[in-house]
């Protein structure tokens, strides 16, 4: 599968975006600055996945996106698709004429792995990838790293091993 920083990205900014359904538009720019991608990369972006009816942009002041439909409706294969990402494995673009004009050996055991690569995308909604970030924060939250205080670092002699008080 052919699955390139287009289609990564699109997925990643509809995350950030519906992490924050419900609180209002959400800037391209608010987006761009907490997932580190290009303004100009996300206009486009956006703009194809309005047109798929996927996100909804409110203009002026306090405007930005939301989403269109509700996240648990929004799979990650929609939002590939939006983008005009192709989910395609085989060489010859699905055209069964790999090799000579005729389908090549492995063909068929590659469009069968775009089939399961596109069923399993179209299973995965939204709304459980916003659920598994907001679980992954929570766990964080509850399990900080633990400091350690240099003061509290001794050093033993060279060759054994150090000491470290937590």
């Amino acid at each position: 599968m052919r699955l390139t920083t287009k289609g990564r990205f699109a997925v990643t900014a509809m995350i950030d975006l519906a992490m924050r359904d419900g609180e209002g538009p959400v800037t391209l720019a608010e987006i761009s600055h907490r997932q580190k991608i290009s303004l100009s990369y996300l206009e486009q972006l956006f703009g194809k996945l309005r047109r798929q009816a996927l996100v909804n942009s409110t203009r002026g002041p306090g405007g930005g996106y939301t989403l269109a439909r509700r996240s648990e409706e929004i799979s990650v294969a929609d939002i590939i698709l939006a983008v005009d990402e192709p989910i395609d494995s085989t060489q010859c673009g699905g055209m069964q004429n790999c090799q000579d004009e005729q389908k090549c050996l492995t063909h068929d055991l590659w469009s069968a792995l775009n089939t399961h690569i596109f069923d399993y995308l179209r299973q995965v909604s939204l709304s459980k990838l916003v659920q598994e970030q907001h679980e992954r924060i929570a766990r964080a939250r509850a399990n900080p790293p633990a400091v350690v205080d240099v003061a509290e670092v001794r050093r033993a002699p060279v060759g054994d091993v150090a000491v470290v008080s937590v």
